[in-house]
């Protein structure tokens, strides 16, 4: 009698549970964009009135104090992504469009938030 070899199933490796939800790229920019305003407006820079476009071909466009809706913007440069980064009374803004998706990110920096603490 011939034995005949079943081959056997290969293990599989299931990656671990992460603890942390992955993060899309359009979020992540925008991230990006308010830590590099923070970092500019502690070494007292200007980094208010800044719009990113992101064209479908990845194109970066800048422009400066545009008061445009970012929307109608974005679609009259025919852009993919628009950011527009923003400061008013010491808080530090980034609002993100892309496509039906929507972000608005903000951040107080440290001498207004020491006002809010104090109460003054």
């Amino acid at each position: 009698m011939t034995a005949v070899h079943q081959p056997q199933p290969k293990a599989q490796i299931r990656p671990s549970p992460s603890d942390k939800v992955p993060v899309s790229q359009f979020l992540e920019r925008a991230s990006q964009l308010l830590d590099a305003a923070e970092s500019a407006s502690a070494r007292g820079e200007a980094c208010s009135g800044l719009t990113v476009l992101i064209g479908h071909d990845g194109a970066l466009s800048l422009i400066a104090q545009n008061d445009w809706p970012l929307d109608s913007l974005a679609e009259d440069r025919c852009s993919r992504t628009a950011y527009r980064v923003s400061e008013s009374s010491g808080q530090l803004s980034v609002e993100g469009r892309e496509g039906s998706r929507r972000c608005l990110l903000a951040s107080t920096n440290t001498a207004a938030t020491a006002r809010l603490l104090l109460g003054r």
